[in-house]
């Protein structure tokens, strides 16, 4: 009996104790999961912090950089946003928060933030997944020390109610460890534009292997997508990454205002069989986080997907948009439907068997290269990929011309093999094609009146046309039709 009631006073004792530091953590002003010690904030922003104190309590952040006060009014549930003004490119410096209770932030650094997000092939991290490498990635992670690096990884979650904070997860500075497991896109995205800028960076990495992009879309706006089913509160999830607004909710949601630069996005491989939607929803899942993130038409960047082959030889001819080139083609003509977008083509990369690139550096430069010339204004570089802007006929032959070739257009020397021609009747031929300055040239015996011009329009294909850049032609179609 003795030694039971002291057992039941131990178990008192415990529970008291736990609701004295329960009672205590809610208490204490406690920032949102995202905003951590080493974080990078963005330049010469008014950017927002937010998080939970004491109910209608009064909250004081206040930065080393200026040591201005910040107030705000926690709300009747404890929760506070507020936003301030970031300086130039700098640090290491220290924030601390209060509601009565102080709490610091340290090694905070101001510089160039970027969200990074999309499915595998940018959750794909340095060090490869099983039996799936990373080219070189052994020597860049050993020499990828740098402190004005900082990496974020939002951890998974899939939830179909909305959720005010993220899982917790904490910034890194770039070492090999952080960044073996850190996205190998991003990462090689970011490594450039520190090297290039000269300032911090921070990278914000928010993918999740085989997501649809209704997966990162709000309920509200996918009300105007009526084939997309929106799942209740109380539905289970049986498609972790591919059902509509879960990764909305449970990995987007909380991180939304986080002062960014711009975004890089790496999707499409789920939405594969899907083509024509994905020239609506795509644009619009953009329009969306522009319009929540309330930071303007701040930049999108994003992958192409790379030629892989999703079907199998039988099903080649009576594919139709099963055929992965209709989605290549469905991200190539949203350039013109998002403002401020650009596109890193991947046709060079692709690999027959595998859906995961294992040039991830490739991609990475590319969309580097697309903000450090697009977004930062750096001249002489080429950073866009020529795009297909018109077509004319004549004398039985099809001029296809061409945006972004300042400097013409290369095959490098090889035969152009990947062009077809088809005529009235719909039926695509094998054609000769040669470039012409700005321009290709392309004609078949078999189609004496060229009616419409295909370019490596295949399943899996390995392209042949650049930029005098380097930067690959991406597969293109000038005609609408069905298949």
């Amino acid at each position: 009996m003795k030694r039971l009631k002291n057992i039941i006073s131990r178990s008192g004792a415990t529970a008291l104790l736990l609701a004295l530091y329960a009672s205590s953590s809610f208490a204490e002003v406690k920032p949102a999961s995202i905003f951590t010690d080493h974080m990078v904030l963005q330049q010469q922003a008014e950017v927002a912090i937010w998080g939970w104190a004491k109910n209608n309590s009064q909250v004081t952040l206040t930065p080393s950089w200026d040591k201005k006060k910040y107030t705000v009014k926690a709300d009747a549930n404890g929760k506070w946003k507020l936003k301030i003004a970031t300086p130039k490119a700098g640090g290491p410096y220290e924030m601390t928060i209060s509601d009565g209770i102080a709490m610091t932030l340290k090694d905070i650094l101001i510089g160039e933030v970027w969200f990074c997000g999309g499915q595998s092939n940018m959750e794909m991290p340095m060090k490869g997944f099983k039996n799936q490498p990373i080219l070189g990635a052994n020597e860049a992670v050993l020499k990828s020390a740098n402190s004005q690096i900082r990496l974020y990884t939002v951890p998974r979650s899939s939830i179909t109610e909305r959720q005010d904070n993220s899982k917790p997860s904490n910034w890194k500075a770039a070492a090999p460890e952080a960044v073996a497991n850190f996205s190998a896109t991003a990462y090689y995205f970011g490594k450039l534009l520190s090297e290039m800028l000269q300032v911090p960076v921070g990278l914000i990495n928010d993918s999740y292997g085989g997501s649809s992009i209704e997966a990162w879309m709000s309920p509200e706006l996918l009300k105007s997508f009526p084939e997309v089913k929106i799942p209740s509160k109380t539905d289970s999830i049986k498609e972790v990454s591919r059902t509509p607004t879960t990764l909305y909710n449970g990995m987007l949601y909380p991180v939304i205002g986080y002062g960014i630069r711009g975004a890089i996005w790496y999707q499409g491989e789920s939405n594969q069989t899907r083509p024509d939607r994905y020239e609506d929803l795509f644009p619009a899942m953009v329009k969306e986080w522009r319009n929540v993130w309330e930071m303007g038409e701040f930049p999108f960047y994003y992958a192409q997907i790379a030629p892989f082959a999703y079907l199998k030889p039988s099903e080649v001819q009576s594919a139709g948009k099963m055929n992965s080139a209709f989605i290549r083609d469905a991200q190539r003509k949203s350039m013109a439907k998002i403002p401020n977008s650009g596109m890193a083509v991947l046709m060079d990369v692709g690999e027959e068997q595998c859906i995961h690139p294992a040039n991830k550096e490739k991609g990475g430069l590319r969309l580097a290269y697309l903000a450090l010339g697009n977004t930062y204004g750096i001249k002489g570089l080429g950073f866009a990929s020529p795009d297909y802007e018109s077509i004319s006929v004549k004398e039985g032959a099809a001029q296809i011309k061409f945006m972004n070739v300042p400097n013409g257009l290369t095959s490098f020397g090889k035969t152009l093999s990947l062009f077809e021609v088809a005529g009235a009747d719909k039926v695509f031929y094998p054609a000769k094609a040669r470039i012409t300055g700005s321009s290709v040239t392309v004609s078949s015996e078999s189609v004496p009146i060229p009616v419409a011009v295909r370019y490596a329009f295949k399943d899996f294909v390995v392209g042949d046309l650049y930029s005098n850049e380097g930067l690959p032609v991406s597969s293109f179609r000038t005609d609408d039709w069905d298949q």
